[in-house]
């Protein structure tokens, strides 16, 4: 496997297991074990080395996007546990369908569109292009239930300490077992599932390769790791020797990556995310206001731990990151139905305003891949970099070859909603700008559906009418859901979310040009109010006066 590895990853050790009577202590493993004796390595050598495989003859690949009548689709979450009882909830309710961008990816049933993501009759596929987020992993650094665990251990270990009753019983002797930013093994699962996913869906499209495919993810581990996992389950074990990994560097400022576009967009990074962040907020001051004050009636004995929203905010994301972790948590049956919605609301305004449609930054930040993608559909080779795109990679035909029949490039779940909002997919969009006060009926912007966990963005370019070879069209696909491509200028209405090539990459070239990069992440303005943006650029109308 040839890597382009332009940063070294070094490996982050673990601390030994810390054992605690106090609630909130961490608590964490090494393995394996340190200090274990000689492991006699070679009396094991590698499989290939042993020999006698027996037969290994393969069959001719499956296609089954465009061969079956129907597309299997996933609706569970195996082996994790889900909670028995919500309270206010039926049996059906999935708790972890509720935990926004922390819940497992699902198949979407429709973003509108009757129709399925198998390739129309009249149809044959000639190029997929995949865009993945990471699978599960645990939380990132300095987030909220790390915190939680520190306040809760602080009040056990003070004078008096606590004893919680009931539902909260078991933080008497609960402990942090979380680690941080890496895959959890389920998420490493869900990676290969998807890998496996992939092949028995689009491994026909292998035939048309001249050359290894080149496929892309940064450097930072949950990223890298995602990509090697999807490639064992694409590819098999020997996945090194059947393709190229592009790795590009994730480090801060100063690294150009589309993947990764955040850190060199300063007002979509800095001010304007927290923007984003404070109009969340508003909505969790709202729903969890009587939980704070129910909550605190279960905790005895003690003056020194007092719960405040973002303690509730802690424990509800506690629930998704142990479960994916830990593959079940108590904390889950804490909430109510009521609460839980109010949980995955709380995170759509947080998508929506800081790194999705209400974000003046945001289509600025996901054009670079939509720059890409017109390259790698046109076949045309990118000559200049004004947004976030890396010049050294996109301008090398070994790098970023315009040739493939499949195309994966692994992301995180910010910069996948900065380019559904690049490429102006305005189903997101119907309801207009979110409340902060309430839930809006009938709302399409949902996190859970747009950027769970192991999310995956699928465009099919396919062949329509009576020539099956020249590419004529284009539709996407997203968490298994069509869809809909007109908020794209050309892209008329269409029952199979199809949109004509040509017009598509017409419509995407338009959309480069209206936004401007350079404005939207380094202009000095600030977020109009009352905020009505729902494209992600900063409004025309208000350019002059801001510049």
């Amino acid at each position: 496997m040839l890597t382009f590895l332009l940063l070294p990853l070094y490996a982050h050790g673990c601390a030994a297991a810390v054992a605690s009577t106090f609630a909130g202590a961490p608590s964490s493993a090494v393995y394996p074990p340190p200090n274990l004796p000689s492991d006699h390595a070679s009396a094991f050598p590698d499989g290939p080395q042993v020999g006698y495989p027996g037969p290994t003859p393969t069959g001719d690949e499956a296609n089954v996007i465009a061969t079956a009548p129907a597309m299997a689709k996933i609706k569970d979450m195996w082996p994790l546990t889900n909670p028995k009882f919500v309270k206010g909830a039926g049996r059906d309710f999935d708790v972890m369908q509720h935990a926004a961008h922390l819940s497992p990816f699902n198949s979407v049933d429709s973003f509108g569109l009757d129709t399925s993501p198998q390739i129309p009759k009249s149809c044959s596929l000639k190029q997929v292009h995949l865009l993945h987020r990471h699978g599960a992993r645990y939380p990132t650094e300095g987030a909220a239930p790390a915190a939680f665990s520190k306040k809760l251990n602080a009040a056990a270990t003070a004078d008096g300490g606590f004893t919680a009753t009931k539902e909260l019983k078991f933080l008497n002797t609960w402990t942090y077992k979380l680690g941080g930013e890496t895959l959890t093994p389920f998420g490493r699962a869900q990676l290969f599932n998807l890998g496996v996913g992939f092949r028995v869906r689009y491994g026909e499209l292998l035939k048309g390769f001249k050359r290894l495919p080149v496929f892309r993810t940064t450097s930072q581990n949950r990223m890298l790791e995602s990509a090697l996992n999807f490639a064992a389950g694409f590819f098999g074990l020997d996945y090194q020797k059947q393709y190229h990994q592009l790795i590009t560097i994730e480090h801060g400022t100063g690294f150009n990556n589309t993947l990764n576009p955040q850190p060199n967009c300063p007002n979509g990074n800095n001010a304007i995310a927290d923007y984003g962040k404070a109009q969340a907020r508003k909505w969790a001051d709202i729903y969890l206001q009587r939980t704070v004050k129910r909550m605190q009636k279960l905790i005895k004995g003690s003056s020194s731990l007092k719960f405040e929203v973002d303690d509730m905010i802690a424990m509800q994301q506690l629930c998704a990151y142990e479960t994916v972790a830990l593959g079940y948590s108590e904390f889950c049956g804490l909430f109510t139905k009521k609460e839980w919605e109010g949980f995955a609301y709380f995170y759509d305004l947080d998508f929506w305003y800081r790194t999705g449609p209400g974000n003046p930054a945001a289509s600025a930040q996901g054009i670079g891949y939509v720059e890409e993608l017109v390259s790698r559909l046109t076949q045309t080779r990118i000559t200049e970099c004004n947004s976030s795109l890396n010049c050294t990679n996109v301008q090398d035909d070994v790098t970023f070859p315009l040739d493939q029949p499949i195309y994966v490039d692994a992301t995180h779940d910010t910069a996948m909603t900065e380019i559904y909002t690049a490429m102006n997919f305005t189903s997101f969009t119907a309801g207009g700008p979110l409340p902060t006060d309430h839930i809006p009926v009938n709302q399409t912007y949902s996190a859970n559906k747009l950027s769970p966990f192991a999310a995956n963005l699928v465009g099919q370019v396919v062949a329509c009418g009576e020539d099956r070879n020249t590419p004529s069209h284009i539709r996407w696909i997203l968490n298994d859901g069509v869809v809909p491509l007109t908020g794209i200028r050309g892209c008329a209405a269409d029952k199979d979310g199809l949109c004509s090539l040509p017009e598509f990459i017409n419509g995407m070239r338009e959309r480069i040009k209206e936004v401007d990069y350079r404005f939207d992440c380094f202009g000095n303005y600030t977020v109009p109010s009352p905020n009505t943006i729902i494209d992600g650029r900063f409004p025309e109308s208000l350019r002059v006066t801001s510049q």
